[in-house]
């Protein structure tokens, strides 16, 4: 996963991880989107430690960690609290990354 920058957060789309180190729960979504990484052998996600970025956390009312912030068209389009599973993890992908799904010539 790539570690978030000021610059990345003023994209107009990211996939953004947002956890604690010592949450128990966060590092079960840090594996989850880990493996999907893999899978697709490039880093789709960003991170953030929640605790180094409070004004981020506060101006996007994120309630809790793990967090996946999906931001498209530099609008907020989702924030998911619950990871579940990989294929739930997939139903956000298919939507807002449909480019890895692409065939590859």
């Amino acid at each position: 996963m790539l570690e978030v920058t000021r610059e990345r957060l003023e994209e107009q789309n990211y996939l953004l991880y947002i956890y604690t180190p010592f949450c128990g729960t966060c590092q079960l979504a840090r594996t989850m989107l880990e493996k999907i990484e893999e899978v697709h052998q490039q880093e789709i996600f960003c991170e953030m430690n929640a605790s180094l970025y409070p004004e981020f956390m506060h101006a996007n009312q994120i309630e809790s960690v793990p967090c996946l912030v999906i931001k498209q068209n530099n609008v907020l389009a989702e924030k998911i609290y619950a990871f579940h599973s990989i294929p739930n993890i997939y139903q956000y992908l298919f939507q807002y990354k449909p480019e890895l799904f692409n065939e590859k010539s």
